[in-house]
């Protein structure tokens, strides 16, 4: 077994003034990050999270290994909330997959409501269990699965990083197939877009995951875009002998897709763009700033600038070429 392609997205939404996910896509380390906090703390916490992660994506293996990153994600979240009375209360949860290609297996460690899911053979099954107050009442029967769709408390989660100094961590690990495509999403996808039309997009798109992404955040939007949406894509082929492990790696890694003209279409995934944010608005604000981890994509801001750069050079061409028939 070995790692195919792999491509990652976030995007701010249509209701939320900044972002506060994070993801890591790092083969064979991949994690989504979703923060919650006043003020900035919740950019704070995901990014705290999303930089001890992938500070040990090269040195992680199995689960036990998994789950002692994640308690250090929340080791380090709950310190800086101690010891920063602005952030204080301030917590994330993630869900994380790290990809063994010699045993064929994925490793997946979870804490709180952001999903992974399989899709194989066109069937999706959510890999991971929501730590939230519905999901609780779905399982002891008081709710009904539609009924926690449109639950006011649907968003309370009973598990975090950072908001206590330990930690408990859902771990278990998938037997791999080839053709097996997973997904890491934070619920600002899997609140608006049902499981049933996850597949389907997925499907659709499949022979180029960075599209899938992409039209996963557009799903998302057009549904009403919530919350912020951060999708990470990876998929499993059969090992071949004397075929190079380069497809290990993201599609776009060594050769960066050139963006397409006819629509906005979001950075590969590993790009190191840093989503933009707002200024903050005090020199307190400044002084939190959380460290920069691996946030890819472009987001509505660098999309924008990307089309305008377009429509510059592609003036400058129309120019250069009617002088030369004028003369």
């Amino acid at each position: 077994m070995r790692l195919g392609r792999a491509a990652a997205v976030t995007d701010t939404g249509r209701r939320r003034p900044r972002n506060e996910d994070a993801f890591v896509c790092e083969p064979p380390l991949f994690a989504v990050t979703d923060g919650m906090g006043g003020a900035r703390a919740g950019e704070i916490a995901a990014e705290l999270a999303a930089t001890a992660l992938e500070e040990g994506a090269g040195q992680t293996h199995g689960t036990d290994a998994l789950v002692a990153l994640v308690e250090e994600a929340n080791r380090r979240i709950w310190q800086r909330s101690v010891e920063d009375p602005r952030t204080t209360g301030m917590g994330a949860v993630a869900t994380v997959a790290l990809v063994d290609e010699g045993t064929g297996t994925v490793a997946i460690g979870h804490v709180g409501d952001s999903r992974g899911y399989l899709l194989r053979d066109g069937a999706i099954e959510q890999l991971t269990r929501d730590h939230s107050l519905v999901a609780e009442l779905v399982e002891s029967g008081v709710l009904t699965p539609e009924e926690a769709e449109h639950h006011p408390q649907r968003s309370a989660i009973t598990r975090a990083l950072g908001t206590e100094p330990e930690v408990e961590v859902d771990a278990f690990t998938v037997d791999g197939r080839p053709g097996d495509v997973f997904l890491l999403c934070s619920d600002g996808l899997s609140a608006m877009v049902a499981d049933e039309a996850l597949a389907v997009t997925i499907e659709a798109e499949k022979r180029d995951l960075e599209r899938a992404a992409d039209a996963l955040v557009a799903a998302a939007n057009a549904r009403g875009g919530e919350d912020n949406i951060t999708v990470v894509l990876f998929e499993l082929l059969q090992a071949a002998d004397g075929v190079a492990d380069e497809a290990a790696l993201p599609a776009a890694a060594e050769e960066p897709m050139p963006p397409d003209p006819a629509e906005p279409a979001s950075l590969p995934a590993e790009v190191d763009t840093p989503e933009p944010g707002p200024e903050p608005d005090s020199p307190e604000e400044t002084e939190t700033a959380p460290p920069e981890a691996r946030r890819h994509g472009a987001g509505p801001g660098g999309r924008i600038a990307a089309l305008l750069l377009l429509a510059a050079l592609l003036a400058i061409a129309i120019l250069a070429l009617y002088t030369g028939i004028n003369r």
